[in-house]
């Protein structure tokens, strides 16, 4: 027993407290000097408390077996940012923005010089090192307009910007946010994914174009039973400015959670209640099923003669288990 505290992990602890014990006897044996003594026992002996704490206790097992040092393990944890931040980190470095990228950013909020000269300390020669080279004869710019794609054919095809808004649900953003993202689709002319969430009030305010992303929770097509209802999906697809339809086949992110629709308007809730997310859609025959939902879906917008009579599919990978139950005939899908 005795050999295990003379041990190196724990002779900080055996030290201390032989410290302690020699300070309490020289304050004995020079009186004159009795209270420097004593502070340097009592610094001591608080340091040989602590090492037998930490020998005794089970939070943690780096102290239980290496009482007092470890304790300089957390404290260079804690300035460990501070330490990489000014000793380590090169110019290049750091994440989401470089070391020099921030400085530039501190030079220019106090208005000082903020100018680089010219080069680089890139290392240009690494492999897949990438830039773009300037053309002796660069082509004239294409026009705003010419840069969209036409998706879907007849009256309702959509005309789509190359750069939209992608799926982000109401219940993932602020009321704000929907209204600053659909604002921003108006005026930029482009579409705006609801996400699965379905369609908010918030979505409705400035008309921006809207892409209905219908999942696995059926929000805004849903029954109180948690099933697809025609009838809302049908009445929905009559609102023009739905120009497209998105389904999500497969609940990947968060398979069967629940979660609490934020309005009855347009979730077809209760306030307050709990709604449930199958992982994949439901109420359709198995294996073929949910690919049945598609030309169901396409047939209602296409009744309704408003909105686009175009089925958006995502989760791509999924094509070679259905291609060979689709009939291209019957409504057309686009892949992504």
């Amino acid at each position: 027993m005795i050999r295990t505290f003379f041990q190196a992990r724990y002779l900080p602890l055996t030290a201390s407290a032989v410290l302690m014990a020699v300070l309490y006897g020289l304050g004995r044996l020079w009186p004159y000097s009795v209270v420097a003594f004593d502070t340097l026992a009592l610094i001591a002996a608080a340091v040989t408390v602590l090492g037998v704490y930490d020998l005794f206790q089970t939070r943690h097992a780096i102290l239980r077996n290496y009482p007092i040092t470890a304790h300089l393990r957390f404290l260079l944890e804690t300035i460990r940012p501070e330490m990489r931040q000014y000793f380590f980190e090169g110019e290049k470095d750091g994440l989401p923005f470089p070391r020099d990228k921030r400085a530039i950013v501190y030079q220019r909020a106090k208005k000082d010089l903020d100018k680089r000269p010219f080069g680089t300390l890139l290392n240009v020669y690494q492999d897949q090192y990438e830039w773009l080279h300037h053309s002796m004869a660069p082509a004239p710019l294409p026009r705003v307009e010419d840069m969209r794609l036409s998706i879907g054919q007849g009256p309702q095809a959509y005309s789509a910007s190359l750069l939209n808004i992608s799926a982000m649900s109401f219940g993932a953003l602020s009321a704000n946010a929907i209204r600053a993202l659909n604002k921003g689709a108006r005026n930029g002319g482009f579409y705006h994914d609801t996400g699965e969430g379905g369609i908010s009030p918030y979505h409705r305010e400035f008309g921006g174009d809207l892409v209905w992303q219908l999942a696995s929770g059926y929000f805004g097509a849903r029954r109180a039973d948690g099933g697809f209802d025609p009838q809302l999906f049908a009445a929905a697809a009559q609102d023009p400015q739905i120009k497209m339809l998105e389904l999500k086949l497969s609940q990947g992110a968060k398979p069967g959670r629940k979660s609490r629709p934020k309005s009855q308007r347009f979730a077809a809730f209760r306030w307050g209640k709990i709604a449930s997310r199958p992982p994949a859609i439901l109420n359709f025959p198995p294996r073929l099923g949910c690919w049945n939902l598609s030309p169901r879906c396409a047939r209602f917008q296409a009744a309704n003669r408003r909105g686009s009579s175009f089925v958006w599919v995502i989760n791509g990978s999924l094509w070679r288990f259905a291609k060979p139950w689709l009939k291209p005939e019957s409504h057309r899908t686009f892949w992504s």
